[in-house]
């Protein structure tokens, strides 16, 4: 699963007990590459009121982990606590803690914040934030789409074509492998990338897809047709159109 905006819905996993276990300092090893080259944090604070990154602020955004996860990480390190209300303080907060809705074997976090990140130790959702796995109706993972809840606070979003070769190539491997293991967790991923099939329709409007077959697509929501493009065509949102 991903940081969670306000309006994200997951789909109910029952099938949680018994299931193979993942190797997470092995998963943490093999999707450590940064998204661009640049400090994208430091390209949205200045416009987040609360003076740190949109995906960092615990107001705008809600780490998750699996639960198999979360032990890891109390073993491992103090950076992390599982959220509480009273973690946001901001009269700028957009969770609506009345619209949280998590699979049974996830849990929300919070860390120390931004200026404390023990990069090691950043849960999955932290690594691959702003995108998630794209799973097509016919249930095939095909590539990275972006939470589009965040278009207006996320930098990267608007600037597609600066993510790395190596941090795209680690998030398809990642997720191939924790698919493999837990291919419920692909039912989570496909009602996602049908919520967004439906936004985009509704907008009349084609999804960026970063392939992994290293290519870039924009893809229709109604059928799926993909067609090669330029991820530097890609629309870019305020504030962030001419930067």
């Amino acid at each position: 699963m991903v940081i969670c905006p306000l309006n994200s819905r997951s789909a109910k996993i029952d099938k949680v007990n018994n299931r193979p276990k993942l190797n997470f300092s092995k998963l943490y090893g093999g999707f450590n590459a940064p998204i661009l080259k640049i400090d994208c944090g430091a390209k949205c604070a200045v416009y987040n009121p609360n003076g740190v990154p949109f995906c960092c602020d615990i107001c705008h955004a809600l780490p998750v982990a699996y639960l198999e996860e979360w032990k890891y990480l109390k073993k491992n390190t103090d950076l992390w606590h599982v959220w509480k209300v009273e973690d946001c303080k901001s009269n700028n907060a957009t969770i609506d803690q009345s619209n949280l809705d998590l699979p049974e074997n996830m849990l929300l976090l919070a860390c120390k914040g931004a200026q404390y990140c023990e990069r090691e130790f950043r849960a999955v959702s932290c690594r691959q934030f702003p995108f998630f796995p794209y799973v097509t109706t016919d249930f095939r993972f095909i590539g990275l789409a972006y939470e589009w809840e965040f278009e207006h606070q996320c930098w990267v979003i608007s600037h597609l074509d600066q993510v790395s070769k190596t941090y795209r190539n680690e998030f398809i491997t990642t997720y191939d492998e924790i698919f493999n293991l837990w291919p419920e967790e692909m039912e989570s991923y496909a009602i996602k990338s049908e919520e967004m099939r439906s936004t985009f329709l509704q907008r009349k409007q084609r999804i960026p897809i970063l392939h992994r077959n290293g290519k870039d697509y924009m893809l229709s929501p109604k059928e799926e047709r993909i067609q090669v493009v330029s991820s530097s065509n890609f629309r870019k949102f305020a504030p962030y159109s001419q930067q």
